[in-house]
Parts: C-alpha cells; structure tokens; sequence
C-alpha cells in the first residue's frame, strides 16, 4: 500500500496536500483497493462553490460498491479534475497523482492539524 509521507489523511481515506494555500484532494491506495475497478466518479460540487471540511465532495461507484468522499479542508474550489470523470479508472491506477479529485484554495491551514501523518494513517489502515 503506497502512503506518501508529505501528504496528510483523514480516517475516511481521503489525502490532501497543500501548496502555497492550495490544498489537493484525492482518495488514497487503500481506499482505491478497497473499492477495486472504480467505474464512475460524480462531483457534488463544481469550480467556485464554498466548502467546509466534512462536506460532500463525490461519490465514486465501483463494480464493488459506491462510497462517498468528503472534504478534509474548507475553503472555495479552484479546479474539479476532468479526467477522473472522463477515466475514473486513473483512480486506481494512479491516486496520488493522475487521479486527484479537486483543488481548493484552504481557507484555514490549521485545519491540516487534524488529519493523520503518513505514519499514523498507516497504522490506522494496519489495524482494520
């Protein structure tokens, strides 16, 4: 299981990384194994919509199941990622870069503070 150490992680299995106040989102290896062929990804926001962490973000259907992803940030969205609808199987093949979800600009740092560290993300998904 791929957990990069410069990215944080909410328990729920998104991961996010933020750069010069810009934070990506995206779903981890773990969530994407978990889900196994992703077939289909449907934004519940769109470019310039305010949003708070905790708030919906999308739903991914596999062949296995649907599940939901939420915000692990607040602030207003920069960017949704096109190629996640047009290929939602980049979601497995790569999801901590090709298959990013969306880019927001974060309207609070601290809100980083807490998520999990790579370390403890690991251990987490080790004890499930």
């Amino acid at each position: 299981m791929l957990v990069p150490q410069e990215i944080k992680y909410q328990k729920t299995d998104e991961w996010v990384k933020i750069v010069n106040g810009v934070a990506t989102i995206g779903i981890t290896d773990y969530a994407q194994d978990a889900l196994s062929d992703v077939v289909f990804v449907e934004f519940a926001i769109d470019p310039d919509d305010e949003v708070s962490a905790g708030d919906s973000l999308a739903t991914i259907e596999s062949v296995k199941a649907a599940a939901e992803v939420v915000f692990p940030v607040s602030g207003k969205v920069l960017e949704v990622n096109q190629t996640v609808i047009d290929t939602p199987e980049t979601l497995n093949s790569s999801p901590y870069e090709e298959g990013w979800l969306v880019k927001v600009q974060v309207a609070d740092e601290s809100e980083m503070d807490s998520l999990l560290d790579a370390a403890a993300y690991d251990a987490y998904c080790k004890e499930r």
